[in-house]
C-alpha cells in the first residue's frame, strides 16, 4: 500500500499500456494533465479520470512537472481509459512533454537552451520508443516561452488550454498556431514536417478536454496512439460535441488527415464535414496560406467542398472558427504530391 497525495492508502500499480477500444477509430485524448502530483494541480488521478469519461476521451497522458511519482497511481483508474505515462519537463527556456516514457522514468530539467544538451534529454525518450512534444510555444512567462529549435521535437503543441485564461482561445494560441502554420510547406519540401495537437493541460476542475486531439489509431494502446499523433492522423477539437472529417479525392484515389495523395495534374476535391460549431466559419488552407472560406448553417452542421490540384497546393489543412473568431477545430494536413 502506498499513501497518495489525497492522504488516502492505494495500490501502487502502472496502467496497462492497452485498453479496449473499437480496433481502427478515432480516438480523443488529452496528452496534459496535471495532478495533486503537480505544484498547482488540484486534482486526483481518481477525479482525473472521471473527468476525462464525462469530457468523451479515450485517452490521456499523466504529464506531472519533473516527476514520474504519479505514473504508479493510475493503475486502479485505467480500466476503458488508456493512461500514457509521460512528463512536463520545464526547463530555463521551455517546457517539453515527454509521452510514453518507461514507468518510473524522470526526465531532466534542470538546463536551459545555452546549455546545448537538450538533444542528449530528447534521445531518452526517443529510445524508450516515446514521443516529444514542444509545450505551450507562447506561454505567457519567461520560462514557458519555448526557445528551442523545433527540429527535433516530434510534435508542436499550439493550442494548450491553460493559459487560455478561462477561455478556449487566446492570442497565445493564435501565435503558436501561425507560427507553425507558416513552418509548414518549408518542412513538406524538406521531408519531415511537425504534426500540430491540442491539449488542456489540465490543473483544476472542469479543463481536462478542452482542448484534446482526436487521433486515427489502429488500436487503443499507447504504442498505437503515439505513432498516429507522430504521423500526423490527427486533429484538434475544442470539445467532444465536435465532430470533423476531411478528405481529398483525385479519381479513384482519396487521402485523409495526415496523409499522402499521389496525383498528376488532374483536379482533386477538398471536401470538410463538420458538426457542433453553429454559424462557424471553415477555412482552407495551403502553402498559399488561406484560400478558401466558407460558413457553416446556424444548426452547426454542413459540407463545404474545394476545388485544388497538387500543381497549386502542397498541402490543404482546415480550420473552423466560431463567429468571434475563436478556433472550434483545426487539422493536420492532407499532403498532396
Amino acid at each position: 500500500m502506498a499513501t497518495g497525495h489525497d492522504g488516502t492508502e492505494s495500490v501502487s500499480e502502472f496502467p496497462p499500456t492497452q485498453a479496449a477500444g473499437r480496433g481502427r477509430a478515432w480516438y480523443r485524448g488529452d496528452c496534459h494533465v496535471h495532478s495533486v502530483y503537480s505544484n498547482g494541480g488540484e486534482l486526483t488521478p481518481e477525479q482525473l479520470a472521471a473527468g476525462a469519461r464525462e469530457a468523451g476521451l479515450d485517452f490521456l497522458a499523466t504529464t506531472e512537472h519533473n516527476t514520474s511519482e504519479a505514473h504508479s497511481a493510475w493503475g486502479s483508474h485505467a480500466n476503458d481509459l488508456l493512461v500514457i505515462l509521460g512528463q512536463e519537463v520545464t526547463t530555463r527556456t521551455g517546457h517539453w512533454l515527454a509521452l510514453g516514457i518507461d514507468p518510473g522514468q524522470v526526465i531532466e530539467w534542470r538546463y536551459g537552451l545555452r546549455d546545448d544538451v537538450v538533444d542528449q534529454h530528447l534521445n531518452q525518450v526517443f529510445q524508450a520508443g516515446g514521443l516529444c512534444v514542444a509545450a505551450h510555444p507562447h506561454a505567457p512567462y519567461a520560462s514557458g516561452v519555448f526557445m528551442y529549435p523545433y527540429q527535433r521535437f516530434d510534435v508542436v503543441e499550439v493550442w494548450n488550454g491553460l493559459w487560455a485564461s478561462g477561455r478556449p482561445w487566446n492570442t497565445d494560441n493564435e501565435a503558436a498556431l501561425a507560427e507553425w502554420g507558416r513552418s509548414l510547406a518549408a518542412d513538406i519540401q524538406g521531408g519531415r514536417w511537425r504534426p500540430a495537437m491540442g491539449n488542456s493541460d489540465t490543473h483544476l476542475e472542469n479543463q481536462i478536454g478542452i482542448p484534446h486531439t482526436v487521433v486515427l489509431a489502429e488500436e487503443l494502446s499507447t504504442d498505437a496512439i503515439l505513432a498516429g499523433i507522430r504521423a500526423g492522423r490527427s486533429w484538434i477539437a475544442e470539445s467532444a460535441a465536435v465532430e470533423l472529417s476531411l478528405t481529398v479525392s483525385a479519381r479513384d484515389r482519396s487521402a485523409g488527415i495526415g496523409e499522402r495523395l499521389k496525383m498528376s495534374e488532374e483536379p482533386a476535391v477538398v471536401r470538410v464535414d463538420v458538426r457542433g460549431v453553429p454559424s462557424g466559419m471553415v477555412s482552407f488552407h495551403t502553402d498559399r496560406g488561406k484560400v478558401y472560406r466558407e460558413s457553416l448553417p446556424d444548426h452547426g452542421s454542413g459540407s463545404v467542398e474545394w476545388h485544388t490540384s497538387a500543381n497549386e497546393s502542397a498541402f490543404v489543412r482546415i480550420e473552423v472558427r466560431h463567429p468571434e473568431g475563436n478556433v472550434a477545430a483545426l487539422t493536420n494536413p492532407v499532403i498532396l504530391t
